[in-house]
Order: C-alpha cells, then structure tokens, then sequence
C-alpha cells in the first residue's frame, strides 16, 4: 500500500515538472525570445520601400521641362516561389523562358532570402494586366516607383539624364543610395542630384500567403513618409530652345544665348540632339550604344566641351584690351593694303579685302585683319618689357573675358578653352626672343587660341553689359522658396573700363544695320542688333561658320553665339539662325524673309557618312580578342564619318 502511494506522488511530480517546463519553455519563446515573433512578422509583413518623386524642372516661364511617370519593378522571394505559371508570367511582364531562368538565377545568387529586382520599370499599361494576376505568383510583389518624361523631347544635353546606381556610387554616398537606386547621370540631373532626389520612405504593409494586402501594420504608426525632391525653374525659355532646336536640325554646332542682366542661360542647343526619352525604361540600354556609337556623336555637349579658334569674335576682346592698356584709342589709325606683313616683310596675314586708313569703328565694322595684326604687335612688341612679361600681361587682360578658363556653369564636364602661356612659345621656339610674328594668327582668333559657344556667348554678354558678367547658369531658383545660388549674382569685372566699350558698339551695330555690313542681310527691323558674322578656319575641311551679337543696343535682353560646322560663312548660315531667335525672344515673331526662312529650316549640312567594309584575314579573326569588342579601328559595316568630322571629334576630345 505504502508503495502505491509513494508511486502516486512520483507520477504527480513529473506531470508537474513537465507543466513547469512546457510553462516556461512557452514564457520563453513568447515574451523573451522574439526569433518566432520575427520569423511570423516576416512571414505577414513586408516593408516596402516609398521612393520619392525626384523634383519636377520648369522652365522661367513655368512650363514643365522634365516630369515623373509612374512606373513598376517587379521583386522576387526566391525561397518563396513555388507552383506558379511561367509561362503565364513571362507573357505578362513580356520574357522568355531563358530570361526568366536568367533572372531567378541572380535572385537566388543575391539572397533567397531577400527581395531583389526580378524585372524594371514595367510601364503602367503592362502593370494593369498583371496586377489581375499578381495573386497566382507567389513570392512575386510590386515595387512602385517614378520615372523621368520629358513632355518635348528638348534640351536632352542640358537636361541630362538618370541611371541606376553602381557600387562606386553607393560608396561615395556613405550609405545613401542603395542597389536599384537612380541617380543624376549626366547634364542638370547630376549637378542638382542632391536636390532632386528626394528622401526614400518605408510602408509596412500586411500580405497573406498568397501575396494579397491585407492592409497596413499598426494603423502605419512604423511607416516613414517619403519627401519628394526640390523642384527646379530652370534659365531656359521653352519656346526659344524648341525653335533654335529645330532650326539646328540636320547640323552640327552650338548654339548659346545669354540673358546679360543675370548670366541666364535662355537657349543650349547641342546640335545633332537626341530625345531624351530614349534614356527611360526598359530599351535604355540599347538606345544608349546606339547615341554613344552615333558619328555625329549626339551625347557630345558642345556648347561647353567643343573648342574652336573664335576668329572675328576675338577681334571685340583684342580691342577692349589694347584700349584698355594704352595702345590704342577710338582714333588710332592704321593702313591696310590687304594684309598684314610681319617677320621684316617676308610673311603676310591677308584681309579679305584693301581699306586703306581706317579708325577702329571702321577696323570692326569691317573685321579688318590688318588693323588688329598692328593692334598686337602694339601689345607685344612695343611696350618696353621683355616678350614673355608683355605677353603675359595680354594673356591676363584676355583671361579676364573668360578665355582659357572654366566659366563655372552649373553643368559638369565644361572646358576651360586654349590659351597658351608664355612658356608654351618659348619652349617652342628654342628661347625667349619671340615677338608677335610667331604667334601673329593669335591677333584674329586663330592659332593654338580656342574657345567654346559658350565663352562666345559670354564675351558678347560682356559687351552688352559693357564691362561685366554674371556667370553663366542654367537654374535660375530652386524649390518653392525659389532660392538663388549666391555664386550667380556675383558681378565679375572684365577688366576694361565702360569707356572704352562705345567704339566696339558701334562698329558692331554698324556690321549688321549698314549697308555693306557683314551681316546686314540679317538685320533686325525696329531692333538696333550689335552683332558680327565670324568664320573660323577649320584645316580639316570646309570653315565653321560663326555668329555672335546681342541686342537691342540700349537696355539689351539677349548676348547670343551660334556655330554651325563645316557650314562656311557666317553670314549665309549661323547669321539667319541668330537673328530669328533674338526677334522670337524680342518680338515673338520672326520677319526675316521666308525664302531664308526655308533654306535654314530645309538644309542638311551632315558631313556624309559612308559605310565601309575593309577585307579582313584570317590572321586578323585568329588574334581578335575579346576586350576588342569595342574597336577602336572601324570594321566591317561600321559607319564611317569623312575626314572632317573624324578630325573634329578628335579635337574634341
């Protein structure tokens, strides 16, 4: 009996040591150790990611530049995927099966664990047909996101475009960005990415087992908003861009206007353009290889990376300056036989045509080479310095024009032009006892000189302001406090007294408003345009022709240089195109006869393009390589450019 009893109280003492443990096994998991609470949290939640919309870009007037579309990328669970539909799938978000398979095995390759991107900017249209669906693909969800749309197809090099992040991007941004981020590539998007981007946000949101929303966790007390970025008012007048853009159409050149009261930039055309369109969605990439491989090189911003030899537009500098040091006055007079001769009379710079004694209104009106020629020889050689410190004082005052230095636009990858230094000329020539014949090409804008549209543009704002600038600046506010950055109210001094302007001013408005002016044919009725045709010598092939001015004379809203290449004469090419968008800007018309009209909007001056299929050995396909992919030799059905273009490029570069 006794053993009965003791064996009762043994069996009552393991139920209840086993209540204990399950008790506190159960304490533990459900208040102490919360890995079962996460494992089901992952299991019914998911955090997703709120990008924000990057900031809308006007332009002056208000009108939408670049916007945001919405836009879908598809995310995979690997280990979350079982029993669906590919084939239905692939139809839907428009794969293969080969694609598909592709993309799982980079999922699973970054974690089967994690979400990655399955497939990217799936358009709103697509989205639709697959929402329906979105159910049946378990471990699939939509990730929603913004793209860029740019409503006319403009100002693609001003504008620039967005890409998605890579690891060097993710490093320098300490953490910022993260893989499937966009980011400012190129133009204003990467000068203004800090401002655009915007802030991400995070939504945790509840899903069934079958992918389904059942709502937001927690009344979205864990959710972070996201914060859309600034918007931008970009210096562009919509309206001027689509006219300048489309009287460039089918030629290679610049053209750059400035508003010279503030540094605005109105108009920026590279030109040939492309639509920056081409650059969103899913045929990024293609259309990339395709603009980067162009001949006539689309993505190449010429405005601010081309150099050319500035030619007439110097002879406006070459003047202010000397005036400025005390070589020469409004009076000074020098004879022109037709040319220019220096090195004891052996060589001789021609003019296009004898004038005889002129005064300088006279030498700029007619862009006499001679008169300048003497003018340089003036600041060289006749001011009792040694050549190198003469020189060195010239290419100062010059500089001050911003020749041969960065302008600091608000755009990446501007060139500061070519000006050579004293020392240039001295290596050169074996020693320092070089005077002004062994650069003379240098007193008209040629030689080793070269400048961009935009410097052009620049100097002729200079003019107009008569002695300053603001520098130049393609956004004029940003955000809704249209905040001003204060390096683009900074009047910079040109180094030459108001005084000394007037006589440039008239010789520049007696060149367009005078019979027998270079550019009288482009004069502007009831509009006084100070302005000067140029040609600047190109020894690869036919002449750029070049023109620059600003206007009206009093109280001027417009400083513009437009350069069309390989076109010839200013007059016949670059001259028409300048005046119609000074008189769009001014008037908002244009009365330049239509006849001239036609022959600008009709004209093709592309450098022909040829294809060319060079024989190829077998020695040649034996060592070919892989990192040859990208030759740098043309093959067999590459496009070919003439020699023209060819050469320019490398110039460029």
């Amino acid at each position: 009996m006794n053993g009965l009893f003791e064996r009762k109280y043994i069996i009552q003492g393991i139920f209840i040591a086993v209540a204990v443990i399950i008790t506190a096994r159960l304490f533990y998991l459900q208040l102490i150790d919360r890995s079962y609470l996460l494992s089901a949290n992952n299991n019914v939640l998911r955090k997703m990611v709120i990008y924000p919309a990057r900031g809308v870009i006007l332009d002056r007037n208000g009108q939408v530049l670049v916007q945001n579309e919405p836009v879908y990328d598809l995310l995979v669970v690997p280990r979350e995927v079982k029993d669906i539909d590919t084939a239905l799938l692939c139809e839907l978000i428009g794969i293969d099966k080969a694609g598909f398979d592709k993309r799982m095995k980079a999922a699973r390759d970054h974690s089967p664990y994690k979400a990655s991107q399955f497939e990217k900017q799936i358009p709103a249209t697509a989205y639709a047909k697959l929402q329906e669906h979105l159910y049946q693909f378990r471990g699939f969800y939509v990730q929603n996101r913004t793209v860029r749309s740019y409503p006319d197809s403009i100002a693609a090099q001003f504008l620039g475009y967005i890409q998605e992040v890579n690891d060097r991007d993710i490093e320098r941004s300490n953490g910022f960005y993260r893989p499937g981020d966009y980011i400012g590539a190129t133009g204003v998007e990467s000068a203004y990415e800090e401002l655009l981007r915007g802030q991400r946000g995070v939504k945790n949101v509840m899903v069934d087992a079958f992918n389904r929303p059942q709502g937001v966790f927690a009344d979205g007390k864990y959710d972070t908003l996201a914060v859309a970025g600034e918007g931008l008012v970009s210096s562009l007048d919509r309206d001027l861009q689509i006219l300048a853009e489309k009287l460039m159409k089918n030629k290679i050149g610049s053209v750059v206007a400035i508003e010279p009261a503030t540094g605005e930039i109105l108009t920026f055309v590279s030109s040939p353009s492309y639509d920056p369109n081409m650059m969103v969605g899913r045929e990024r990439g293609n259309n990339y290889m395709k603009l980067l491989y162009d001949p006539y090189k689309p993505m190449f911003i010429r405005p601010i990376q081309a150099q050319y030899p500035p030619g007439s537009v110097f002879k406006v500098v070459s003047a202010l300056t000397a005036q400025q040091a005390g070589v020469i006055d409004e009076h000074t007079v020098f004879h022109c036989p037709g040319g220019y001769r220096y090195g004891g009379g052996r060589a001789i710079m021609r003019c296009t045509h004898v004038d005889g004694s002129i005064p300088l209104v006279t030498a700029m009106q007619r862009s006499c080479n001679t008169y300048f020629g003497y003018t340089y020889a003036r600041m060289i050689d006749h001011r009792k310095m040694p050549t190198a410190e003469a020189y060195g004082l010239w290419r100062d005052a010059v500089m001050k024009f911003g020749i041969g230095k960065d302008l600091g636009i608000d755009l990446p990858g501007e060139k500061s032009g070519l000006l050579p230094t004293a020392d240039f000329y001295t290596k050169r020539y074996g020693n320092a006892r070089w005077g002004s014949g062994y650069n003379i090409s240098l007193s008209i804008g040629q030689g080793e000189m070269g400048i961009t549209p935009l410097q052009m543009a620049n100097i002729m704002a200079i003019v107009a302001n008569r002695g300053f600038y603001y520098r130049p600046h393609l956004i004029k506010a940003i955000g809704e406090k249209r905040i001003v950055k204060p390096e683009f109210t900074e009047k910079i001094d040109a180094g030459v007294d108001a005084r000394y302007y007037e006589p440039v001013i008239e010789g520049l408005s007696r060149a367009v408003n005078m019979p027998g002016g270079t550019g009288y044919s482009v004069r502007i009725a009831d509009i006084e345009m100070c302005g000067k045709t140029g040609t600047a010598q190109n020894p690869h092939g036919e002449d750029h022709a070049v023109f620059f001015a600003f206007a009206p004379r009093d109280n001027p809203k417009i400083a513009i240089a437009v350069v069309v290449e390989n076109a010839g004469y200013g007059g016949t090419w670059a001259g028409p195109i300048a005046s119609m968008l000074i008189e769009k800007y001014l008037k908002d018309t244009v009365t330049l006869p239509k006849y001239i009209q036609d022959r600008i909007y009709n004209a093709n001056l592309l450098p022909k393009v040829e294809t060319k299929q060079p024989k190829e050995t077998k020695k040649r396909e034996k060592v070919e390589k892989p990192e040859d992919s990208v030759p740098a030799k043309p093959r067999k059905n590459e496009l070919i450019v003439h020699h023209s273009v060819v050469t320019n490029r490398l110039r460029y570069e």
